[in-house]
């Protein structure tokens, strides 16, 4: 048996039956992390120590013949850029180098509480600043599956552990397409939540109407199971929503909806295909491989329809305007006073500014640095009204666009990317061709809407054939149907 390989539910039968312990388990994972982390480089921390005291307590807890939840004695792994109590937390920046949590983010508390063995840490791009893990301070992530190429981004690192079997599943966060990009990269499945459905409590902010925690699993059924451990209200964040009125919020959509659903959750569903994201751009073995999931859907009953999302082609700049200017403000605490130091002590600092002007040109990356410059010039005397209210009009408008496509359909099929995953290195000194990378899953963020990114088949890049590169389905829902988005997700795996 290979314990790496086995589902949630697999390793829960497994503890309770003494195939294997939780300890075996977590140093079976622990060991193909020392073997592994070197060329894939999807850990920046491993807690050897913590992992091992929790796989103990699991143990403990079956030998004594207690009941253990689903989630206990399961391998995990935390963005880094999410606090782990006592663990350090970097974001992927020089600047928080040093900085340890002083707290568990509410999600980590709800993972622990399931009883969680958390492995460590994952890599990501600066501050959740990029598409491909390159921008992290710390060194790139590769794809497991093609050691060449990206694993995406930003949550490149926790889609590398999961598609390389050094994670059962982990946690990401999602801006624009955070999640779902690198999961589609490494060929496995990543959902993003809609907007509240999970606490932001704990997550190292870059743009805080756009954030959201989200899991990433090897099946549906795995990223699901976390969703549900992780998901409700916290008194912590103001924007989390709670349970009760997520339940109350799908009755009213389902008995609005129309058409119904019947017989199966597949029959009469209606599922909307957006024209727009089928334009000159996109890689056509990307192209065939999304349509050819759409045509399986449609053998299995459901109705498919061409819609139109006419304000698309304004998301992605829309994004960048909206985005940036917050990211200015939040990052705006990091002076290296309150986190972190100047690392080069025989620099001659004349005034507050100067150190200033050190400490965030010595901390942060040059996507960072871009980003808050982009964001600052956004907010400026002058400039506000002409940038970032304009991009909050064209936001609505972009929601409107996404509100009338639900009142005619149940789903949404789109792309994840319009291109397979890229070298490493190619794209680094083009920063508008990697912003290209988030072109079909910024507009979800932008509206707070759900989306699953599911892996659907490989399609061969086009120099040199192979074996295939992934591509991942995007399932995009209603605001709280994510077990809607989950259910049709794991229709195409059975079927």
């Amino acid at each position: 048996m290979e314990l790496t390989n086995l589902t949630i539910a697999q390793i829960h039968q497994g503890l309770i039956k003494k195939d294997f312990s939780a300890s075996e388990l977590c140093k079976t994972f622990l060991d193909k992390i020392k073997e592994k982390n070197k060329e894939i480089f999807a850990f920046l921390q491993v807690c050897e120590d913590l992992a091992l005291s929790k796989a103990k307590e699991i143990d403990d807890m079956i030998l004594a013949g207690y009941e253990i939840p689903l989630l206990a004695g399961v391998p995990s792994a935390i963005k880094d850029n999410i606090l782990v109590e006592n663990i350090p937390c970097t974001a992927g920046s020089k600047i928080l180098e040093d900085y340890i949590a002083p707290y568990d983010a509410r999600v980590v508390k709800k993972l622990k509480d399931q009883g969680v063995v958390i492995l460590g840490k994952t890599n990501l791009d600066e501050f959740a600043m990029g598409s491909s893990t390159e921008n992290s301070a710390f060194g790139p992530t590769r794809n497991p599956l093609d050691l060449t190429r990206v694993p995406g981004g930003s949550s490149g690192g926790s889609a590398a552990a999961v598609a390389a079997r050094l994670s059962v599943f982990t946690l990401g966060s999602d801006t624009g397409g955070s999640i779902r990009q690198p999961s589609s990269f490494c060929g496995v499945v990543g959902l993003k939540p809609t907007y509240g459905a999970v606490s932001r409590y704990g997550l190292i902010a870059f743009a805080s109407s756009l954030d959201q925690i989200g899991p990433i699993a090897k099946t549906v059924e795995d990223c699901q199971i976390v969703f549900n451990a992780i998901k409700g209200k916290d008194e912590m964040d103001s924007t989390s929503v709670e349970v009760s009125k997520i339940e109350n919020y799908r009755s009213k959509r389902r008995a609005s909806s129309s058409p119904p659903l019947r017989r199966s959750v597949i029959e009469n569903l209606c599922i909307g295909v957006p024209k727009e994201y089928f334009v000159k751009g996109i890689n056509p073995e990307v192209e065939r491989v999304i349509k050819l999931a759409i045509k399986k859907y449609e053998e299995m009953g459901a109705y498919i329809k061409e819609i139109s999302l006419p304000h698309t082609e304004y998301a992605l700049p829309c994004y960048a305007v909206i985005s940036c200017p917050e990211a200015s403000a939040n990052l705006a605490r990091y002076d290296a006073i309150k986190y972190g130091e100047i690392k080069n002590k025989k620099l001659k600092i004349k005034s507050l500014f100067d150190y200033y002007l050190i400490a965030r040109g010595e901390g942060f990356g040059a996507e960072v640095r871009r980003r808050i410059m982009l964001g600052t010039y956004a907010l400026s005397a002058g400039y506000y009204e002409a940038y970032y209210l304009r991009a909050q009009k064209i936001r609505t408008l972009i929601k409107n666009d996404f509100e009338r496509a639900f009142k005619e359909v149940d789903l949404i099929f789109a792309p994840v990317s319009p291109f397979l995953p890229f070298k490493i290195g190619e794209r680094i000194n083009d920063p508008l061709s990697m912003y290209l990378s988030d072109i079909y899953t910024v507009s979800v963020n932008l509206v707070g809407f759900p989306a699953l990114s599911l892996p659907i088949g490989k399609a061969a890049p086009l120099q040199n054939g192979g074996d295939g590169l992934p591509v991942g389905l995007q399932i995009i829902g209603k605001p709280f149907e994510e077990d809607k988005i989950l259910e049709i997700g794991k229709l195409y795996a059975s079927n």
